[in-house]
């Protein structure tokens, strides 16, 4: 029987490109194959994750000094599983959550299964599934809302923006409610010139894709928690909803990417800063940088639109051309996450590219619209709903009982529970999941 996948994956590595996608690693040799012959279990001298105490809570003692937290809590099971941990962790009955608009799904999934009622905030960018949080509305809303657990957002979001983390949590903290932050894509934000990490910022949790821009193998995570009070029942929430058996390779590399971090952290992510800052200034000159405010330093999002260059696929292939896999095209911006595990080909492979973007007459497509469609079930009764698929062009009207995102960057352009407008259906895919 043939072996797609595999061979796929070998002809894909065999073309040479240059990944600015994940993991962060970039397949660069980091790890060597002992890796592969270390897929154990629990044994009684492996330790076992949700009842660590013994080479697997060392390591997280070594994560949570790496990063200046009373806790860190391991994930084999990506980000999202820390994400939906955070949120069972932050969740009291009968309070609400203020939630960001651009929450990834993940949050949303731990929304209807948890049955939090979240008071949705949008960002402030244009688009409505990227931009930055302003603590303005933050305050505004915690004034008005009595009864609020936490605040959840997401920082950096898809693509590099950072929110105001700083000013959000001492509002948070006025208020007494907890600030929880999706920092999927900001594990490396601790190790910049200037240390940018949610934790160092005050936020109370955040969840750490490790492997997004770190050395880890794909779905190699923390929950990083500033208080030892929330970390009590933390393992107990994290076993709630992850794998009996998460991978022993993935939490190793997790354990290696540490100790390498701790010696040379801050060298080769500073190092990396230099080298992307100096490619942003070459965009700048093109026209192709338009994130205004303070963003990632290590994330390279380029407007392509700006100079003609439109269309997911025409993106990808331009990119793909000269010999580089973007992480995400969605028809007006390129997006390409840095590493210090590029090579100075890749550096100069994007440098190239971006010098030789042909500029043609600016093309903006249309957004999704910016508005709260109305509710009529909450997420956890939608999602349990009966159900049925339809064609989206007959959705106008209907509720949905899914979260309807693409992935990336997985950010809803409808919740479950909501109820469809003719508005959304440009932006849907062709069928949808709604209540019966």
């Amino acid at each position: 029987m043939d072996t797609p996948l595999y061979n796929r994956l070998i002809e894909h590595n065999s073309l040479g490109r240059s990944s600015f996608h994940t993991p962060g690693h970039k397949c660069s040799g980091f790890f060597d194959n002992k890796l592969l012959e270390l897929d154990l279990t629990e044994l009684p001298d492996t330790d076992a994750l949700y009842e660590a105490d013994g080479v697997i809570r060392q390591t997280e003692e070594n994560a949570a000094k790496l990063f200046g937290c009373a806790r860190s809590l391991i994930s084999a099971g990506g980000c999202s599983l820390a994400i939906m941990a955070m949120l069972k962790i932050a969740s009291k009955k009968g309070k609400k959550m203020i939630i960001s608009r651009n929450a990834h799904r993940s949050a949303i999934n731990a929304v209807a299964l948890l049955g939090i009622e979240p008071v949705w905030i949008f960002p402030e960018g244009e688009k409505g599934y990227t931009g930055r949080i302003n603590p303005y509305e933050v305050e505004k809303i915690l004034k008005h809302e009595k009864n609020i657990s936490a605040v959840y957002i997401t920082s950096p979001t898809y693509y590099g923006e950072l929110s105001d983390i700083k000013a959000i949590s001492e509002i948070c903290h006025k208020y007494d409610a907890l600030l929880l932050v999706d920092n999927a894509h900001g594990s490396h934000l601790a190790f910049l010139s200037e240390n940018l990490h949610p934790i160092n910022l005050g936020a109370d949790m955040s969840a750490c894709s490790l492997h997004k821009t770190l050395p880890v193998l794909t779905s190699g995570a923390l929950l990083n928690i500033a208080d030892n009070n929330l970390a009590k029942n933390a393992k107990s929430a994290m076993s709630l909803f992850g794998s009996t058996s998460p991978s022993y390779p993935v939490m190793a590399s997790i354990d290696i990417c540490i100790s390498y971090m701790y010696e040379n952290g801050k060298r080769v992510y500073g190092d990396c800063e230099k080298t992307v800052n100096d490619i942003k200034s070459v965009a700048l000159t093109k026209g192709l940088l338009n994130l205004n405010g303070k963003c990632d330093p290590l994330r390279i999002t380029l407007d392509t639109s700006a100079v003609g260059l439109c269309g997911t696929e025409k993106q990808i292939e331009y990119f793909e051309s000269l010999g580089i896999d973007c992480e995400f095209c969605d028809g007006e911006n390129a997006v390409f996450i840095c590493t210090p595990f590029n090579s100075e080909k890749d550096f100069a492979r994007l440098r190239q590219a971006i010098e030789k973007i042909p500029v043609k007459s600016p093309v903006k497509n249309p957004s999704p619209a910016l508005f709260l469609p109305e509710r009529k079930l909450s997420v956890h009764d939608a999602v349990l709903s009966s159900s049925e698929i339809i064609l989206s062009a007959d959705a106008s009207g209907r509720i949905s009982s899914d979260t309807v995102c693409p992935c990336p960057p997985g950010v809803p352009v409808i919740m479950p529970g909501e109820v469809i407008q003719k508005e959304h259906i440009p932006f849907l895919p062709e069928k949808i999941s709604v209540v019966r």
